[in-house]
């Protein structure tokens, strides 16, 4: 029998947009020294069975920290906010030295991650929706009919309710919102204990329902920052885990702030 040739890699879970363990939403962080095959990046994030995992290699082009990655159990996404912030923890954590670090992405451009008190703040582009006809979207959500739809390009539908009740009894139909491709559902409402309130589902990417989704907020900012008539706002999003988002609109960026724990550290035998 030929002995396997096993290699170590660490790797850390966190708990973003959390204020205690087991609340916000976890990510896997793998730091790496360079970029293996994509089905390997994908066949680990579907073992660690996350909404994502992050993996960071060091940017040898000088344009920012690190390149930085994120793979959900069925595919690369083109942004994600609670695995940038939990790679910021994780970078900030490890270097008291340091008070921000910056990642460059393949479709979401320069990110960075900064401290603010026992927090985080860090941008995300801002990804401002339009108006659009989504009927679909909507019967499969369930909850009757809405206040507005809006679409983003990257495949993002704002869905816009009266009230925080009727977000936060949804019980989607998860087969008809999958059949509907490679969607990233956000249903949202006025808030009752913050300003605003939203619930996100994303069954294409196996994630049946998101638990804290930084990108989501990227795509809320514009639109709130309007409808409300001010650029900072704080937010919730009301799933089981639940998580608290501080969100600002900074022009061309999205500034969104939240706490992180680690939760587990350990290795990874590939």
């Amino acid at each position: 029998m030929i002995a396997r040739t096993v290699t170590r890699l660490p790797i850390t879970q966190i708990d973003a947009f959390a204020d205690a363990p087991f609340t916000g939403n976890p990510a896997a962080i793998m730091p790496l020294d360079a970029w293996l095959a994509d089905n390997v990046l994908l066949a680990i994030a579907e073992e660690n069975n996350l909404s994502e995992t992050a993996f960071l290699v060091p940017d040898a082009s000088g344009a920012s920290d690190y390149e930085l990655r994120w793979f959900t159990p069925a595919a690369e996404v083109a942004l994600c906010g609670h695995a940038t912030i939990a790679s910021g923890h994780y970078l900030l954590s490890n270097d008291p030295a340091l008070t921000r670090v910056t990642f460059r992405t393949r479709q979401a451009g320069i990110l960075w991650v900064e401290r603010d008190g026992d927090g985080y703040r860090m941008a995300l582009p801002a990804w401002g929706p339009t108006a659009a006809a989504l009927p679909n979207i909507v019967a499969a959500l369930g909850a009757g009919p809405a206040v507005q739809t809006l679409w983003y390009e990257k495949g993002y539908a704002l869905i816009v309710y009266e009230t925080a009740d009727q977000i936060r009894s949804l019980k989607p139909d998860q087969r008809a919102v999958a059949a509907l491709g490679k969607l990233v559902a956000v249903a949202t409402a006025p808030g009752d204990t913050t300003d605003v309130i939203s619930r996100v589902f994303t069954p294409y990417y196996n994630i049946a329902e998101d638990p804290v989704t930084g990108s989501a907020h990227a795509v809320m900012t514009p639109y709130w920052a309007a409808r409300l008539g001010r650029d900072g706002f704080t937010a919730y999003q009301a799933s089981a885990r639940g998580g608290h988002v501080a969100c600002t609109l900074a022009g061309d960026q999205v500034i969104l702030g939240g706490k992180c724990v680690t939760v587990m550290d350990g290795v990874f035998f590939l």
